[in-house]
């Protein structure tokens, strides 16, 4: 397993960290989670970018690194979701993105093809991300943020996510419809 490979595992493995350490309910393990995945959203860059530079890009990066990306996002949104910082239908329209998504690529892992993010997959990463650590900064924060509710701040940040989220599954699905042979 090259180095870009084993960057991608450790963002895998900080995944379960993250949720108990969010899940204790204290405001001091809460900011440790989001330090955790802070390390865990950079690990995405960092492994790409070695994949590019020295040439570690695999099939099984192709893979394992936009679900790694979906299992760490996902969790983040469920942690929110449980204490009401998301919205039940924005997580439902993420997940049917990612489900459709996800059957996509196992079409064409079917076929032998091995399907990469595009641009609009990486700005729904990346968008996602940044609603998830400005969503968490804000849990605890009391009364108004620059005079607007945290709340607002977080959902306005999650639905933007939520829109670019809508704009990859479409790109995806146009781009790779020829995968799905109708018989």
């Amino acid at each position: 397993m090259n180095t870009a490979n084993k960057i991608t595992m450790v963002r895998v493995f900080l995944v379960p960290i993250f949720m108990v350490l969010f899940m204790l309910h204290d405001a001091s393990c809460h900011y440790a989670a989001l330090g955790v995945f802070i390390i865990a959203s950079v690990t995405d860059a960092i492994d790409g970018h070695i994949a590019r530079k020295y040439n570690q890009t695999t099939t099984f990066g192709k893979f394992v690194d936009p679900l790694a990306d979906k299992v760490l996002t996902t969790a983040a949104f469920l942690i929110l979701m449980h204490y009401d910082r998301m919205s039940v239908w924005a997580l439902m329209i993420v997940l049917t993105r990612e489900f459709m998504v996800a059957g996509v690529r196992l079409v064409a892992a079917g076929d032998g093809n091995v399907v990469a993010a595009s641009m609009w997959g990486k700005l729904k990463t990346v968008t996602q991300m940044v609603a998830v650590i400005a969503a968490m900064l804000l849990l605890h924060v009391e009364g108004t943020f620059l005079g607007v509710k945290p709340e607002l701040i977080s959902d306005i940040l999650i639905w933007i996510s939520v829109v670019f989220t809508v704009i990859s599954g479409i790109d995806y699905l146009m781009k790779n419809w020829h995968l799905m042979k109708l018989k």
